[in-house]
Parts: structure tokens; C-alpha cells; sequence
């Protein structure tokens, strides 16, 4: 009998002979094929979850990542530096960087700075300015915006989108430029404030002639500047509330005999109520948060809120305080917007339901 050795790259095998061959022992037999099945089962298994990724994307997925992406922006750019804010609000001031700290034992808070919200004539103030300047400019904009956002719904197409563009103009320039330009135009030099002054002292007795009309530096000039610059918040919503309205509703009205004041004050005002809300939030709640406006056109002495929120965290290195003020505002902001949603949700509910 004799013996043949085979040499392969990595292994030997020995024969006894051409028909008979010594096989491996039984237990390196089932390992090697056992490591033979999990290798042949790893890429099945990865192209299994692959194909399941796929029919799940090609189905509902992508859907599903659309509906998440606004969510996750919002708790990556709005809930969480709010979360940041509040933390801060619950320190108090240390000569540190940054420039807070908390308590070394449990509560580990303070809640002093919540407290001074109610008790420093600073803080009160500030609010009720801002909610005075912002609740006057936001119904001189629905004064000015109402008609002409009606009016917009009332003629031809060409004009239409003609005015729209009008209206949208001013987004295509800088802000600080228009506020700017407001400064030049409400300086006792301008051409502005010499007609108005002209005008003045000729409808007046002598004795109250003036050399100029004060404006600058006013809560006069901050709400004026107000009112141009957020009036197209007012008038967009408006106009896209009233252009679904069914003027049949006006014609039939009409034909029963109605006037149109009547016409405009019983079906035309109460179906545009959504638009009036959309656009007064608009306005409403940037207009109670301006900062740059009140720094540039106000009065010192009568500082907004956005303003003293601003002057807590550079100049006065108040950071807690400052913080505290800006999670009071937007409370005071936020919680009444939430409240009318809800009810405004459950209305349109019981309206389809009906």
C-alpha cells in the first residue's frame, strides 16, 4: 500500500490509496461546517435587512422621515436652546465664565430672579410698554392691511399679482436700511418733518408755532416704524383668508336687499375672523420682542422688553435675569397662542362634524 500527499495552498491531505481517503475527526468536520453556514448566512442576513430598509423606504418611510425632519428641527434649533435658557434662568450671577452659577446643594436653583420679575419696576414697566406699542401697532395694521387686503381680492389678475409684489417689496431690501431710512425721514432736517412743521404752523395760533416736530427718540417713531414694517404680515394672511371666501354668499346677501356695510359687517368680517387672528399673532408677537426698532428710534427711558433683555446679558453681564425675562415673555406669548389653537381646533372639528 502507499501513501500519497497532496499539498493544496494551506493544507495537506494524505491518501492510502487512490479510492480511500482519511477523512477529518467528526468534530472539525461539524465546526468547519457550522463556520460554513454562518458565513453563508451573514450576507443573506445583511441583504435581508437591506431589502427590508427598502421596501419599508419605498413604502411609508420616506413619508415618515418628511413628517420628522420639521419635528426634529424644531427640537434641535427651538426646544432645546429653550431648555438652555430656562437652566440659566435658575442660576444666579457669579463673578465667572460664563458668568452663573447654582447652588452646591439640593435645590441647586434659585428662584429669586422670577420673583424680581414682580417686584422690580424695571421689568413691569418694560412689559407694559411693549404690550402697549405692540397692541397699537398691530390694530393700525389691520386698520391699513384690512382694505387692502380686500381690495386686493377685488381686482383683475394682472393688478393682483402686480400689488402683491408690491406689498412683498420691501422683504427685498435690508432691515436695518428701512429702519435707517425712517431715521432720516423723522430727523428735525428732513424733508419730512419740515413739511409737517410748515403744515402745523400755519392751522395753529402763533404762539404754539414750532421749529420742528419731534419724533425721534419717541414711542411715536417706534410704533410708525412698526406698523411699515411688519404691515405685510397683516395683509398676506388676510388676503389669503378672504380670496377663499365665496362671494356668492355676498351677491346673495345683496339681492335679500342688504346694504354692503351690513353685507361686510354680517357675513364678510365674521368668515375672515381666522385671517385677522393669523395676522395679528404676526405682528403681535415679534412686534412685543423688537429690539432693534426701540434701540434705534425709542427712548431710553422707556425701554421695550427686547431691549432690557439685551442690555442684562452685554452690559450689565445679568445673565440668569436676562434669561428669567426672555421665558416670562415667551410664556406670556406662547400660552395664549396654544390656548386659541386648541379652541380653534376643536371649533373647525365640530364645523366638519356638522
Amino acid at each position: 500500500m502507499t501513501s500519497l500527499k497532496v499539498w493544496g495552498q494551506k493544507e495537506a491531505f494524505t491518501t492510502q490509496s487512490p479510492c480511500s481517503v482519511v477523512r477529518p475527526p467528526a468534530a472539525d468536520r461539524y465546526s468547519s461546517s457550522s463556520t460554513n453556514v454562518r458565513n453563508a448566512a451573514a450576507p443573506l442576513e445583511a441583504s435581508s435587512h437591506g431589502l427590508s430598509f427598502s421596501r419599508w423606504f419605498n413604502g411609508s418611510g420616506w413619508r415618515q422621515i418628511i413628517i420628522l425632519s420639521p419635528y426634529l428641527w424644531l427640537i434641535a434649533f427651538f426646544f432645546i436652546p429653550f431648555l438652555i435658557i430656562v437652566w440659566i434662568s435658575l442660576a444666579k450671577t457669579a463673578p465667572v465664565s460664563p458668568p452663573f452659577e447654582f447652588k452646591a446643594q439640593f435645590p441647586y436653583v434659585y428662584w429669586e430672579g422670577y420673583a424680581r420679575l414682580f417686584t422690580d419696576t424695571l421689568y413691569v414697566r418694560a412689559y407694559f410698554i411693549s404690550a402697549y406699542n405692540a397692541a397699537i401697532a398691530t390694530a393700525l395694521c389691520l386698520l391699513l392691511g384690512y382694505p387692502m387686503a380686500l381690495g386686493l381680492t377685488r381686482v383683475g389678475r394682472f393688478w393682483r399679482s402686480f400689488l402683491l409684489t408690491l406689498v412683498i417689496l420691501p422683504f427685498w431690501t435690508s432691515f436695518l436700511l428701512r429702519v435707517y431710512a425712517w431715521m432720516g425721514l423723522m430727523g428735525s432736517n428732513s424733508w419730512l418733518n419740515r413739511g409737517l412743521t410748515a403744515a402745523w404752523n400755519m392751522l395753529v395760533p402763533q404762539a404754539w408755532d414750532l421749529n420742528s416736530i419731534p419724533m425721534m427718540n419717541s414711542n411715536f417713531a417706534v410704533i410708525l416704524v412698526m406698523v411699515y414694517t411688519y404691515l405685510p404680515f397683516m395683509i398676506l394672511p388676510l388676503y389669503a383668508n378672504l380670496e377663499k371666501l365665496d362671494n356668492t354668499l355676498n351677491e346673495a346677501a345683496m339681492d335679500l336687499g342688504s346694504r354692503p356695510s351690513r353685507v361686510f359687517r354680517d357675513i364678510t368680517l365674521p368668515l375672515s375672523l381666522p385671517g385677522i387672528v393669523a395676522g395679528g399673532l404676526l405682528v403681535f408677537i415679534p412686534a412685543s420682542g423688537e429690539l432693534v426698532i426701540p434701540s434705534l428710534v425709542g427712548n431710553s427711558y422707556d425701554p421695550m422688553i427686547g431691549r432690557v433683555i439685551s442690555d442684562q446679558f452685554s452690559s450689565a453681564r445679568d445673565w440668569p435675569m436676562a434669561a428669567t425675562v426672555a421665558v416670562a415673555l415667551l410664556i406670556l406669548l406662547v400660552v395664549p397662542t396654544m390656548i386659541y389653537a386648541h379652541f380653534e381646533a376643536k371649533a373647525q372639528a365640530a364645523r366638519q362634524e356638522d
